[in-house]
């Protein structure tokens, strides 16, 4: 049975394509199309919950991260 988590996708335009970052663990991927970005972020932290080990992802896991908007 699969464990399912919610995470935060921050997905931004750099250059010719988008990058987008989960800010709980500081893991990026990248991809031509936000969808792209999306699906190799999904991608990337898949393997990095199957292949680390428990420690790991218990030290890089910030729990309490926050959006909000500022205005200047």
């Amino acid at each position: 049975m699969s464990n399912k988590r919610q995470m935060t996708a921050i997905i931004e335009r750099e250059g010719d394509g988008y990058v987008a970052l989960c800010p709980e663990l500081d893991i990026a991927s990248q991809g031509d199309t936000v969808e792209g970005a999306r699906a190799n972020l999904i991608e990337a932290l898949t393997l990095f919950f199957e292949e680390a080990d428990p420690s790991e992802v218990g030290r890089r896991f910030k729990s309490d991260v926050f959006i909000t908007r500022v205005e200047v």
